[in-house]
């Protein structure tokens, strides 16, 4: 009989024995590693042709280690307990082991977008911290990398030529209308929508100054009867009938179901991306963590760099 060959042995042979004998059967072993249970016993088989050994009794009671089997499953948790440790010095020498992620965004995008990503981000790093500053205009955001207090941030796109930036989603603006507001004919008009009281963020937010632009555009001279700053207490307002309001959808989430939700007149949208200072040396747990994100948002890609308000027709 040949000598057995360690250059045909696989890993996935040596996972496959260890978790059965963990396991105490095929079928559960098969559960443990996500995979099927024919892709199971094929590993075994082939495992115990490689050797030239039989490794495992099966029988109803499930499978059983042979006296050799005891002794090859030991050597092949030493080799997978080697293989983890190879991978635990390698992310030491990269700097993943420890360290920060820190992030400016604002409100909309820390709370619908980034939760996932950093979920995901932590289940691989969970020794890397997580920072999260949360701005009320995207000019803040932008400032911040600036002077270095964030490593990545999420603003509206296009943007300055200094920083690298990913599109991510294009989130449109929408009416919302107070439960009972009367059947509008569609499109919804700038009259229809000045029959309400208006209740908008103050002047200096972000989302505010993107609306004052699209309605100076239309020639709009709307007075907002209530200057809020959260969307959350604007959404309640006009769920309690108090006036309608204009806000970015993502930021209205979750949208109340009585609320009456119109498209706008004169379409709007923001382009939300991340950024980070261009040329920036980053230190390495800042770039796992935009490659996590841009395996969450596959769509990502690289975005223009011009300060113009985005707006679209359709």
């Amino acid at each position: 009989m040949a000598k057995a060959d360690p250059h045909r042995l696989k890993l996935s042979q040596l996972r496959a024995l260890v978790a059965i004998a963990d396991q105490g059967s095929f079928s559960d072993a098969a559960l443990h590693l996500n995979l099927s249970q024919s892709a199971i016993s094929h590993a075994i088989a082939t495992l115990e042709e490689e050797l030239g050994v039989l490794l495992l009794n099966r029988g109803r009671q499930g499978a059983v280690l042979t006296s050799v089997g005891e002794h090859i499953v030991e050597e092949a948790r030493q080799v997978l307990r080697s293989l983890h440790s190879l991978c635990h010095k390698a992310d030491q020498a990269k700097g993943l082991e420890t360290g920060e992620v820190r992030i400016a965004a604002f409100r909309s995008v820390a709370t619908h977008i980034l939760p996932e990503v950093i979920r995901q981000f932590r289940q691989q790093f969970p020794g890397v911290a997580i920072t999260i500053d949360e701005k009320f205009h995207y000019e803040m955001v932008e400032s911040d990398l600036r002077q270095g207090r964030a490593d990545v941030g999420f603003t509206y796109l296009p943007t300055q030529a200094e920083f690298d930036q990913w599109e991510l989603l294009r989130d449109r603006y929408v009416a919302l209308l107070p439960p009972g507001a009367p059947t509008l004919p569609l499109p919804l008009t700038w009259e229809d929508l000045a029959t309400y009281p208006l209740i908008l963020p103050p002047p200096d937010d972000g989302d505010r100054q993107y609306v004052d632009r699209l309605l100076r555009g239309s020639g709009q001279q709307i007075q907002p009867a209530y200057v809020v700053r959260e969307d959350s207490t604007i959404v309640s307002m006009v769920e309690r009938g108090l006036g309608a309001t204009i806000m970015a959808s993502l930021a209205a989430e979750p949208i109340p179901a009585g609320l009456r939700v119109a498209e706008l007149p004169q379409p709007l949208e923001r382009v939300i991306g991340m950024i980070v200072l261009r040329d920036a040396l980053l230190p390495p747990p800042v770039y796992a963590f935009l490659e996590q994100l841009k395996t969450i948002w596959p769509k990502a890609q690289p975005g223009p760099s011009s300060d113009v308000l985005v707006t679209k027709k359709s």
